[in-house]
């Protein structure tokens, strides 16, 4: 039973994530076997001021 969690800076609509739930379980069923009903797409909406890179929070770049 694949799991796949997804981590993204928060934004996106419930379209955009709905879109990638399907294709990614796509992916899981294409390279892996499970069949479709059996695999777990969990994302993550992370705040910008929470993620950061090279030492900066994503909420301060521009």
């Amino acid at each position: 039973m694949p799991l796949v969690e997804i981590s993204l800076i928060e934004g996106r609509d419930a379209e955009t994530k709905e879109r990638m739930i399907s294709e990614v379980t796509d992916a899981i069923v294409r390279t892996s076997g499970a069949p479709a009903e059996v695999v777990t797409v969990i994302i993550r909406d992370v705040p910008k001021g929470s993620w950061g890179s090279g030492g900066v929070a994503y909420s301060l770049k521009k």
